[in-house]
């Protein structure tokens, strides 16, 4: 009846010609006035009474622009009613609707619930699929009729509304609302764009057409509104890439490809590097890996590093989807190959230390793969080629003995796939064949004698298994639990029995107890016997039954009952047959020795040298030179920790064998925190991470732990005053880091930042440049962490290393949101209670809901815990009522988010931002900005576009 009812009083208004004054008089004294008079339709009903002729009515129309200015209507129902008009052949009832809107569009805003401001967002998707129909319309008539003045005018009209609207940031950002809100009214968009598209060939205007052009490139840019990012800064050398890739040559050679591919990828989209320097970053650091690696076995890891994983980690780089729009990968890695060919000093080390053209072995490589064309490959090597003629450093007599390590590597890689076959074989039936192929590896010799051949299998395979151990971490050969719940012999000798760098060993352990008889007879057969009987022994039982021999010898010694040459004799015999009897022997006096003080140590260390020495007697079995050369190497290892502790010397050094790589790196009698800070300095002026430095954090890493690491080197970045130092300091930092991403970025998170955050006497130390550099650094450890914990396990690097006592992430953090956790009561002093969102459609909303409940993430996971609080805390100091550093700090750290984030990327942190923060961030003018706004909110979810629509609105 009230809509009926208004429109006879519309007639009677007009019959009676009132004015615009009266009629609102009149108006509201017979209706009930609500909010706004929109539940009646009233905008539409006036519209419609004015359009009804073929030119608009004049004092009707001047009804509807008293209700706009006395803001009896919303700005959203005179649009909604404005797109409903279809009669674009009554030129002069457009003209007047594009008249009206011009009388809000420069100012569209609504402070009202979340409702109305979506109905703002999708009364402006009405109007804009209004406007390109009305364009469309015209171009059509324009095609039919030929060129005229009044259609052309009216286009124009159309076109320069539709621009109007979609250069302001708001109304696109609002559009984008929409759009994901209602996808068949978008489609209509689409649909209009491609059929104003079409037309603009019949547009004789040439100025005209190009301004519809611009304004449709406006509207097509509104899905793509979040993938626009600012273009990334100049510059040459990207620190992080090269000490990461410096970090998985020396420490995770063995790693998988796809964790580093993975990680890569999200370096190269937080710095936003561009794909050939990206590239090029890579082989900067490979050939300066390769030119820097202590000889031996290190320089053969890094051999094979550069010239067979990098190949396969830029092949899964190829297949990424997120690889740079435009330029094909094969071209990225061509310009990549350009730049580092300019690097001739580089590239002539490497040639000098190798013995060999190393670039023009990478672009075969390269080219095998498919990374590389034909053509570029031979320009490329061509290139090289030219370049070493002019280099006569690459021609001294010195060079001529060096066995040039890349062609070997290569050529081994197809015999290493076979051995790898004929191990994996099975040869229970005839061993020998097996032992062949295991005496071949060790002295390129096969004659086997069968009566030991269990024996040495066991012999050998326990020492390669030892040096594979030492090469590369106990990770590679610790394997998955099987179904039977059986672990292998040497994996438990692994864990409980053997050194590592890292490791702490009980002597006491039960591994090291077996049962007594066993042990009696292993003394006897070693005090009285040079002969063991070979093919009665079970050689697994031997070794855990070593350990406590050697306690019973160590004894009796110390305790006056036998004598240093009755000792000798004994570790003559542990040692004379299998390797593997003395290796046991050591791992458990080292463990020993490390409980022991001073003065206690001679005796044990004593008989660590008898073993370690070789010893040449005739009676052995075969191999044994091979053997007992990788025997002193392992020992050489496990010893070196427990003999520096007290500057002893484990035997005489050897003329030309060169010492343990990367061991006693720390200053004796010096700090850890001063050789912490002291190394970061020298890190920080050379500008990049060497391996060496990279050994050394790990061993200071292990030595004082993740608070106590991660604590330091934050206080050595908040020193950091000037802009570019503080910049560089966050890349060097965050690639130091990756040596334990995930422990590291818990603390960071959940104990460092709150502590600074929370604690006024800290603030200052957060003002920029420190303070920005401090949130960039946070945002790429919680993103680094959050997506490389989230896709699968640890990696095997990380788990083997020892945790300390991290607070508990739990009783930190309670489950339950009604129990203030320990964060939160820090914030007591915040007494205002954000304000909730609420309306009829949403919940009430408590201040902690954040998309991250909606879409059920496991909040028992420590660092999706440590996320959320720390939004929580972030929240709570934008909704309090001081600002400092602090909260210039808050700042940096949203930005950078919004910087770093994956378009569409459901599972970015932000999603545990509460959505109540939304309303707090736009008070603050860098944060108030519309796409900022749809960047921080889950888009994804209704709430999340309500809280958008909401703040965008008011802006």
């Amino acid at each position: 009846m009230k809509v009926v009812n208004l429109k006879q009083a519309i007639l009677q208004a007009w019959k009676e010609r009132w004015s615009d004054h009266q009629w609102a008089i009149n108006i509201k004294k017979n209706f009930p006035k609500g909010q706004t008079w929109d539940y009646l339709n009233f905008a539409e009903a006036l519209m419609e009474q004015a359009m009804i002729g073929p030119s608009p009515n004049p004092l009707i129309l001047s009804y509807l622009r008293y209700a706009i200015s006395s803001q009896m209507v919303s700005y959203s129902s005179v649009l909604t009613a404005i797109s409903k008009f279809d009669g674009f052949s009554r030129e002069l009832c457009v003209m007047s609707l594009l008249e009206i809107m011009d009388m809000f569009c420069h100012r569209l805003n609504c402070h009202g619930k979340a409702e109305d401001c979506i109905g703002l967002c999708r009364a402006l998707l009405g109007v804009l699929v209004w406007l390109l129909q009305g364009c469309a319309f015209y171009c059509e008539k324009l095609r039919e009729l030929g060129p005229s003045p009044s259609i052309e005018a009216a286009l124009k009209a159309c076109q320069e509304r539709l621009h109007h609207l979609m250069s302001s940031t708001k109304i696109r950002a609002l559009v984008h609302i929409a759009r994901l809100e209602d996808q068949g009214s978008w489609g209509n968009a689409e649909q209009a764009v491609l059929k104003v598209s079409d037309g603009l060939v019949n547009v004789p205007n040439q100025t005209l057409r190009a301004k519809l052009e611009e304004s449709l490139s406006l509207v097509k840019s509104i899905p793509l509104m979040l993938s626009v990012q600012s273009d990334p800064p100049v510059r040459a050398s990207f620190p992080s890439v090269h000490a990461f890739i410096m970090l998985e040559g020396t420490m995770n050679l063995t790693g998988e490809i796809q964790p580093m591919v993975e990680q890569l990828m999200m370096i190269k989209r937080m710095q936003r590097i561009p794909a050939p320097l990206f590239i090029l970053e890579i082989w900067k650091a490979c050939f300066t890996g390769l030119i820097e690696s202590p000889e031996g076995t290190e320089e053969l890891k890094w051999t094979a590093f550069t010239f067979l994983k990098i190949p396969q980690v830029l092949l899964r780089l190829k297949k990424y989807p997120q690889s740079d729009k435009g330029q094909d990968f094969v071209e990225d890695v061509n310009a990549a190959f350009q730049f580092l060919l300019k690097l001739t000093p580089l590239l002539d080390k490497a040639d000098q230390r190798c013995n060999c053209d190393c670039l023009s072995m990478l672009l075969q490589e390269c080219n095998k793969l498919g990374l590389l064309s034909d053509p570029n490959t031979e320009n490329l090597t061509s290139k090289r080629t030219e370049d070493r003629e002019f280099s006569p450093r690459l021609k001294t007599a010195e060079n001529a003995n060096i066995q040039p390590n890349p062609g070997l590597i290569l050529r081994a890689e197809p015999t290493v796939t076979n051995i790898l076959k004929t191990v994996d074989a099975d040869h229970s039936k005839s061993p020998e064949g097996l032992l062949g192929v295991l005496g071949h590896m060790l002295s390129g010799k096969r004659h086997v004698g069968s009566a030991s051949v269990r024996a040495l299998l066991f012999d050998i395979s326990f020492l390669m298994l030892c040096h594979v151990v030492q090469t590369y971490g106990s990770e590679v050969i610790l394997s998955d639990p099987s179904p039977s719940g059986e672990t292998p012999f040497f994996e438990t000798w692994l864990q409980t029995c053997m050194p590592e760098e890292g490791k702490t060993l009980n002597p006491d352990h039960p591994c090291f107890r077996p049962e007594p008889g066993k042990v009696e007879s292993l003394v006897t057969l070693l005090n009285n016997s040079s002969e063991m009987k070979l093919v009665q022994v079970k050689w697994h039982e031997i070794c855990l039954s070593t350990p406590a021999a050697i306690l019973e010898v160590l004894n009796a010694w110390e305790n006056g009952v036998l004598s240093v040459e009755a000792v000798q004799k004994i570790t003559d015999n542990i040692k004379g047959k299998v390797c593997s009897m003395a290796i046991c022997a050591v791992a458990w006096l080292v463990a020993h020795v490390r409980m022991l003080g001073r003065d206690e140590r001679e005796k044990p260390q004593t008989m660590i040298r008898q073993l370690v020495t070789p010893n040449f007697a005739e009676n052995t079995l075969q191999f044994y030179n091979e053997r007992v050369i990788i025997m002193s190497s392992i020992m050489e290892h496990m010893c070196a920790d427990v003999f520096q502790q007290t500057g002893a010397v484990l035997r005489a050094p050897v003329e030309g064998q060169e010492p343990i790589p990367y061991r006693n790196l720390l200053p004796a009698k010096e700090p850890i925190h001063k050789a912490l800070s002291k190394q970061f300095q020298v890190v920080l002026r050379k500008g990049w991470v060497d391996s060496r430095a990279l050994h050394l954090f790990e061993s200071l890493l292990n030595m004082g732990g993740v608070f106590w690491f991660t604590n330091n080197l934050i206080k050595e970045l908040l020193k950091e005053t000037r802009q570019e130092w503080a910049t560089r300091v966050v890349e060097l930092l965050y690639s130091i880091f990756c040596l334990d991403t995930h422990q590291i970025t818990l603390t960071l998170l959940g104990t460092i930042l709150p502590n600074l955050l929370t604690d006024s006497a800290h603030w200052h130390s957060l003002s920029d440049p420190p303070g920005k550099a401090l949130a960039k650094l946070s945002v790429w450890c919680a993103l680094s962490s959050f997506s490389s914990h989230h896709k699968g396990p640890l990696s095997a690097r990380q788990r083997k290393r020892q945790r300390e006592d991290i607070e508990d992430y739990n009783s930190l953090f309670p489950l339950d949101d009604t129990q203030p956790s320990k964060l939160m009561r820090l914030l007591s002093s915040n007494e205002d209670e954000p304000a909730a969102l609420s309306s009829p459609g949403d919940r009430s909303m408590s201040s902690s809901l954040s998309a991250s409940q909606l879409h059920t993430v496991n909040m028992r996971d420590p660092l999706n815990r440590v996320l959320a609080n720390l939004f929580l805390l972030v929240s709570s100091i934008l909704g309090s009522k001081m600002a400092g550093p602090h909260t210039q700090f808050v700042q940096s750290f949203l930005e950078e988010c919004v910087d770093c984030l994956e378009q569409g990327s459901r599972g970015s942190i932000l999603q545990f931002m509460p959505f109540t923060m939304v309303s707090e961030l736009v008070k603050l003018p860098a944060l108030a900005k519309p796409r900022i706004i749809l960047a921080i909110t889950d888009l994804t979810l209704p709430l999340g576009r309500r809280v958008a629509a909401k703040a965008i609105s008011a802006l």
